[in-house]
């Protein structure tokens, strides 16, 4: 393809035999744009959260010192080494409301269910699940507000478990990181192709899939009046279940519709699907990443949830030397050799995590790349995996926010600072302002 000096459209395609690609923000589509329409193309973020099950072992993850650029990586941290400049690692914040006195089990439940929130959750097997939304869907708020995709939720694990998981708490509270309402959590995919499907369509000509979606779009209408229907023969705890459902629908008809104008005058991108789940671990991450990465750079969602894996997962590492269970080696009780096993876990995963930060830092985005324009926050909802505590938590912040963020830093609060303090500023730096969520006190000074 050639690129001439005549201004691109925003919505420009790279096209080649097999492929149909969007292209992300050049300059070349900037110069014959209309005031109000620079400024739409201004740097916009990209949000991220990566959960890791399980706790950490915070000796190999916190740095020693009171804080500053001066700070030596420690093991866990390694794999971001050639990335130290667009990495801040933030210590001393803590979820305590998420400890319960009062409350029998739930010891990896409760920690999930409140990482990204701060709400303690309702103790239930049943349907009247309760927790608080999650601060990656105020983000979707606005973020999602012009993509085709309002937030992108995915996993390693099957979250279709169901029933009581752990200690009368229901499995819906460590299935998802991501919760859009009190009552309302999202299911993670695990499959990259219909992860694709989400992002790109379901294949066939680019003309088919714009056909199904607008046949999707018909069915939606029916099952809205449909569902108005019965809503009037319903209590009010059902109409709000109701309620709920019927937002997600919307959702979907919005998306569609904005897919539908978007593609008004391109067609629809014609990239080869994956053949489903991979059968490494590592594959399997590794692609979802990829997934992830490419829908940020087309910008079909600037929000996105995934989790390594599950609370409590039992998953085994034999490919790096780990073949006890990850559950069982958090509980290291200072054992030597299990705090390595541990510890060779953690960086496993940071490993995977820096692919993709090296995939962002590799692709241009307007007059950055992509890890200029991110807010990446990688951690887990327990510090201390050994204790089940959810206080002194890991917690990785990668890419410079637009600007907002500023990296090669570890930055020390005081013990039990809340960690949705860290919320409320990380939404701020991308122009979400929350007045509180779950047990904040305020925003973070010095980040």
């Amino acid at each position: 393809m050639f690129i001439t000096r005549t201004s691109l459209p925003r919505r420009t395609f790279l096209r080649s035999a097999g492929a149909t690609i969007a292209l992300p923000l050049l300059d070349a589509m900037v110069p014959a744009l209309s005031a109000a329409q620079r400024t739409a193309a201004a740097p916009v973020p990209r949000m991220g959260f990566f959960y890791v099950p399980n706790g950490m072992y915070l000796p190999s993850f916190h740095p020693a010192g009171s804080g500053g650029t001066d700070f030596e990586l420690t093991p866990t941290l390694k794999p971001l080494e050639p990335f130290r400049q667009s990495l801040t690692v933030v210590s001393g914040l803590s979820n305590a409301n998420l400890i319960s006195s009062s409350e029998g089990g739930g010891a990896h439940s409760r920690p999930h269910a409140g990482w990204l929130n701060g709400v303690l959750p309702k103790r239930t097997e049943g349907s009247d699940i309760t927790a608080g939304k999650t601060i990656d869907q105020y983000a979707a708020d606005r973020l999602g507000a012009d993509t085709p995709l309002r937030s992108l939720e995915i996993t390693t694990e099957s979250n279709y478990t169901v029933g009581n998981c752990e200690g009368a708490y229901s499995c819906s509270y460590i299935n998802s990181t991501s919760w859009r309402s009190p009552h309302t959590p999202l299911p993670h995919e695990s499959d990259p192709r219909a992860i694709f499907q989400r992002l790109f369509g379901d294949g066939g000509t680019p003309e088919a899939r714009l056909a199904q979606m607008r046949a999707d779009r018909s069915v939606l209408d029916w099952v809205t009046e449909s569902v108005h229907r019965l809503e009037r023969r319903l209590g009010a705890a059902d109409r709000r279940a109701v309620g709920d459902y019927l937002d997600a629908v919307r959702d979907v008809e919005r998306r569609i519709q904005r897919i539908e104008s978007s593609h008004a005058a391109t067609p629809l991108p014609a990239l080869e699907r994956p053949a489903g789940v991979p059968d490494t671990f590592e594959a399997h991450v590794n692609l979802l990443l990829d997934l992830l990465v490419l829908a940020y750079q087309a910008d079909v969602t600037r929000v996105s949830c995934m989790q390594f894996g599950r609370e409590q997962t039992g998953r085994s590492y034999p490919e790096i030397g780990v073949p006890e269970g990850h559950h069982n080696v958090s509980h290291h009780q200072r054992d030597p050799h299990l705090t390595a096993q541990y510890t060779k876990i953690n960086t496993y995963h940071m490993s995977l995590f820096a692919k993709m930060v090296e995939k962002m830092h590799a692709t241009p985005d307007g007059d950055g790349t992509l890890l200029d324009r991110a807010l990446l926050v990688f951690g887990s909802a327990i510090g201390d995996g050994d204790q089940h505590t959810p206080i002194d938590l890991p917690v990785a912040l990668v890419g410079g926010a637009c600007g907002r963020l500023k990296g090669g830093r570890h930055v020390k609060y005081p013990l039990n600072t809340p960690f949705m303090n860290l919320g409320l500023t990380l939404l701020d730096k991308v122009d979400v302002h929350v007045d509180g969520i779950g047990d904040s006190t305020g925003r973070l000074t010095n980040l």
